[in-house]
């Protein structure tokens, strides 16, 4: 997958929407919030053109049984997909425009550390800053190794993390 980071676009939070529109379609009575997430849901950090959806379910096992209509939708369906809890969605394969990690409302931890980073990015732009710059730095070194992308931003993420939680639980 090619790793490209890019300014901020003022249509991702519509891009964001009208996806959410579909995925609310699908779980219906199942889904308690969804929310936008990630770098695109930050005005003004530049990020990888991906949205990324964290819909809260009733009931984590439940997502399971959507899987045919998020196919439908375009959503290659992964499983948990390296994090214990979450059920994960992909659109658009290597050219991938969406992302969907769903938890289950009793799940604060997970829940609460992406909100957490979103709104201390949101909040905070020296920390905004230092993030935009690592990420350029890193997508010039890997341009097309997206493992090796992700890896590079690890420690800085968790660092980020800690004190977004901090932040998140003070507010």
């Amino acid at each position: 997958m090619k790793v490209e980071v890019k300014e901020y676009n003022e249509k991702w939070p519509q891009m964001f929407k009208d996806e959410a529109e579909k995925i609310k379609a699908v779980f219906v009575n199942e889904l308690i919030d969804i929310h936008h997430i990630g770098s695109t849901s930050v005005r003004d950090l530049k990020a990888k053109p991906i949205i990324d959806i964290m819909p809260v379910v009733k009931h984590i096992e439940n997502v399971d049984l959507f899987n045919l209509q998020m196919t439908e939708i375009g959503y290659e369906p992964l499983g948990e997909f390296g994090i214990e809890g979450r059920r994960y969605f992909r659109k658009g394969r290597d050219n991938r425009t969406h992302q969907v990690h769903v938890f289950q409302a009793d799940n604060k931890y997970d829940i609460d550390r992406h909100l957490a980073v979103r709104d201390y990015l949101r909040t905070y732009y020296e920390a905004r800053k230092k993030y935009e710059n690592l990420k350029n730095e890193l997508a010039e070194k890997f341009p097309n190794d997206i493992e090796s992308y992700v890896s590079g931003k690890d420690r800085f993420v968790k660092d980020l993390e800690k004190k977004a939680l901090i932040y998140y639980k003070e507010q």
